[in-house]
């Protein structure tokens, strides 16, 4: 009790904390805060931090899988459940058995079972908790073999008022939902041959220049990823001889790969501002133009670009090209929402702030612009599947779809 009053007085009630780790005396808390709840890891000795947060990570995605929605209102009603969970993934600060389709053959929210029941479901949790596959029980059966892989990244950049980009980066995943029956293997390839490096499960993949341009308008033909993790699942001996992504596959969805790349990344907009900050006349005048760089055929969707605004701004006057556009007071901007832009198109917004009187002497810091958006079968490191195989020992036919998605980390531009 007196560890998490500590916890609720040192973080949560705390309006500076910057850091996942707290150290108090000498104790250590490790929070990540999910929905609306925070997952607390607490020690006292030197410990394995990114282990700490791994476990943190699983038992979030554990409480997905039973509930649909991990937050207080599930932690509410479902405590005793959660307690049994945690009995099981934690035994004296050893994590244990974290796979939620594991956990799923003997910890359930139905009656209880028979007594031949409850053997051969023993002997089904043996099999998979201590054979080689224990992210997934052989007895899987569908109707309708499919599966779906999303590729979605996240591309964050900043670029300096004179048009320099200081910062251009994606951050990857590739997840999969897999509803195939039996013990499946599943072949992956990317559009690159690939190198690994490191430990188990993490890998650099560091592939050679590419004859295609991965469907982007121009633009180099190198993908250049870095720092790729994988799932459990992957054969990484596979990986390293034949440059194909080998494995049996969880049933549901997971991620199966976590990439970056920092070179040679495509981005969707670019945008050009010119601001003119008039002191004696009290107003600022405004020209910004958006010019999506993908092709036409592809549809950026939910594009946001928010302009700054001085924070004494009392009125604006604002006309665009596409989109609406208003301003904004509480948010110090002017909000511009263009609902689908065209790949090869742009837009141009121009506005006037007028500015009332202040006795601040304190200059307009002129925060960046920023931009928000989705661009669907695009992306911006250049990653494209090559294939999906599926080999079962009854031939079944599988039904594979791929989808690619590109949204905005943190995008800014100077000006």
């Amino acid at each position: 009790r007196s560890i998490s009053d500590v916890f609720r007085i040192q973080v949560v009630s705390s309006v500076d904390v910057r850091s996942p780790i707290t150290t108090v005396g000498s104790t250590a808390f490790f929070h990540h805060k999910h929905e609306n709840i925070y997952l607390v890891a607490v020690a006292k000795l030197n410990v394995n931090a990114a282990i700490v947060f791994e476990f943190l990570y699983k038992v979030a995605e554990i409480g997905r899988s039973y509930f649909g929605k991990f937050d207080e209102a599930a932690v509410k009603a479902n405590f005793t459940l959660i307690y049994e969970l945690m009995d099981e993934i934690c035994d004296f600060g050893f994590p244990q058995i974290t796979e939620p389709e594991a956990l799923k053959l003997y910890i359930t929210t139905e009656g209880v079972k028979s007594e031949k029941a409850v053997l051969e479901s023993g002997a089904k949790i043996a099999i998979q908790a201590t054979g080689a596959v224990s992210w997934r029980r052989p007895d899987i059966k569908y109707r309708k073999n499919e599966a779906f892989i999303d590729v979605v990244e996240s591309v964050n950049l900043l670029m300096s008022s004179k048009g320099n980009t200081l910062r251009a980066d994606v951050a990857g995943q590739v997840m999969m939902r897999a509803y195939l029956s039996g013990m499946p293997e599943c072949k992956f390839g990317l559009n690159d041959r690939v190198a690994v490096e490191g430990g188990e499960h993490l890998g650099r993949i560091v592939p050679p220049t590419m004859s295609s341009n991965a469907g982007k308008k121009g633009g180099s033909s190198t993908v250049d990823l870095d720092d790729a993790q994988f799932h459990q699942c992957v054969k990484l001996s596979n990986f390293e001889e034949s440059r194909t992504i080998t494995f049996i596959p969880p049933d549901g969805e997971f991620e199966l790969m976590r990439y970056r790349s920092t070179n040679n990344v495509y981005l969707p907009f670019r945008v050009n501002a010119v601001v003119d900050e008039h002191a004696d006349a009290m107003h600022v005048n405004y020209k910004v133009s958006v010019r999506s760089l993908f092709d036409s055929k592809v549809f950026g969707q939910n594009v946001v670009i928010k302009i700054p605004t001085p924070p004494n701004t009392n009125s604006t006057k604002i006309k665009v090209t596409g989109g609406k556009a208003k301003y904004v007071g509480s948010e110090n901007a002017i909000v511009w929402k263009i609902a689908r832009f065209q790949g090869g198109q742009e837009y141009v917004i121009s506005a006037i702030a007028q500015t009332a009187s202040t006795n601040s002497k304190k200059a307009w810091s002129r925060p960046p612009i920023s931009m928000d958006f989705q661009v669907i079968m695009f992306t911006s490191s250049g990653l494209v599947v090559r294939f999906l195989k599926i080999f079962e020992k009854s031939n079944y036919q599988s039904v594979k779809w791929v989808r690619y998605l590109t949204k905005a980390g943190t995008y800014q531009i100077r000006f």
